[in-house]
């Protein structure tokens, strides 16, 4: 406190003259429209810049937070066109609708694409309802099958396995054979058993097939780079370039097919 006064005493004259100062230009902004006017759009120029970098601030810090809403967004749409399409003879409330599909978003923390086996690993596990044979995909289309799952962890089975066997088809047709990896290149897949009574032309889409109970049918895997046809055995063996970047993934979704216990049921009651 004794500091405090012996500052003012020190600089009494300036201080007085701040004073002065202050309640002159205070009266002359009252006294005077057009020297108001100024004050306040400077004021308020100079407080909307700071407004503005303080939300531009806190909009950064909230990046992570408004992208997780996003991604819970597309899933909730995803899964509202996906379920639609399977069921397209009922009317679907968007409010209360509970379709065959689940989904549930997954962040990629390990990645491996230059291997014969590759696999992924996400941040979901067990505690998030995430189990073996469920499907990956992302918003660009297929990535594999869960393998594994532990408590907070999972692993999938990347398309880029050569163990990998996926059902997919000609999006324009229900021709459809069997997705698999040759080891060579992450941006390929083949797709081989289609008929050769299949028209076929470089640029045409390949989906996956549903005829499984892991994807639904109609998830994009990646369009016809080349094929060709096996004459001894009467197939086409078709080159796929994947729409998803296999070597850059970050955000996942997990599709799980609710009916999926008793459709495994049922065929094992046909073996």
């Amino acid at each position: 406190m004794q500091q405090i006064v012996n500052f003012i005493l020190r600089n009494k004259t300036f201080l007085f003259f701040l004073l002065l100062l202050f309640i002159s230009v205070s009266l002359t902004i009252q006294s005077h429209s057009y020297h108001k006017s100024k004050f306040i759009n400077s004021a308020n120029s100079i407080t909307g810049g700071v407004y503005g970098m303080s939300n531009s601030v806190s909009s950064y810090f909230n990046l992570k937070e408004e992208n997780n809403k996003l991604i819970e967004e597309n899933l909730r749409l995803r899964s509202l066109i996906t379920n639609h399409s399977v069921n397209t003879a009922s009317y679907i409330d968007s409010t209360s609708f509970s379709g065959q599909y689940k989904f549930t978003s997954a962040k990629v923390i390990k990645n491996s694409y230059a291997l014969q086996n590759n696999y992924l690993t996400i941040n979901k596990g067990i505690k998030d309802s995430i189990k073996e044979d469920l499907g990956v995909i992302s918003s660009k289309g297929i990535i594999g099958i869960i393998d594994n799952s532990g408590s907070k962890y999972a692993t999938i089975i990347s398309v880029l396995n050569t163990t990998s066997k996926i059902s997919a088809q000609l999006k324009q047709t229900n021709q459809f054979g069997t997705l698999s990896w040759n080891g060579v290149s992450p941006k390929f897949v083949q797709l081989t058993d289609i008929q050769k009574s299949a028209t076929l032309k470089k640029g045409d889409t390949i989906v996956t097939s549903g005829r499984s109970a892991i994807f639904p049918k109609g998830i994009l895997v990646g369009k016809i780079e080349d094929f060709k046809l096996d004459i001894t055995k009467n197939y086409f063996e078709i080159e796929v370039k994947l729409f998803n970047d296999m070597t850059n993934l970050e955000h996942v979704s997990i599709i799980e097919n609710k009916d999926k216990p008793l459709i495994d049921a049922l065929l094992k009651s046909d073996e």
